[in-house]
């Protein structure tokens, strides 16, 4: 397991992307939206790991609620793991509490699943894994 990326909540990627590029010297390398998140992504690369910035696409998003509780900021951090649905089964079993039973679609072509912050001591994590390529 090792950090796959940091996500941030913003209110705007237009006015962010160049803040975030002249902080970390690089490009931003991909822009995405996630319908069933409600987000639209920026990814930077900074090292071996990545930030996500994220921008809501409706007033429903977790991140547009997250952004009008707590004002932008980092929303959580992703860690890469070799089999998204075996940590959430194994983490369920130790009495981790998981916002996903499942495994879904992410942002950078990933499989992602959330862990409730109930049950780790207020940090959001994310879970991925590089969807397979058939």
């Amino acid at each position: 397991m090792k950090i796959e990326h940091i996500g941030i909540a913003v209110l705007n990627l237009e006015s962010s992307i160049p803040l975030y590029e002249k902080i970390f010297q690089t490009n931003c390398y991909k822009i995405e939206e996630v319908e069933s998140e409600k987000v639209k992504t920026a990814f930077f690369k900074i090292g071996d790991c990545k930030i996500e910035l994220l921008q809501a696409t409706d007033e429903s998003s977790t991140i547009h609620k997250f952004i009008e509780k707590k004002g932008e900021g980092i929303h959580h951090i992703a860690f890469n793991v070799d089999n998204v649905n075996n940590q959430i089964n194994r983490l369920i079993k130790s009495g981790i509490e998981s916002i996903h039973q499942q495994a879904k679609e992410g942002a950078d072509n990933k499989l992602i699943a959330f862990l409730h912050p109930k049950s780790t001591g207020s940090v959001l994590m994310e879970l991925c894994q590089d969807k397979e390529i058939e």
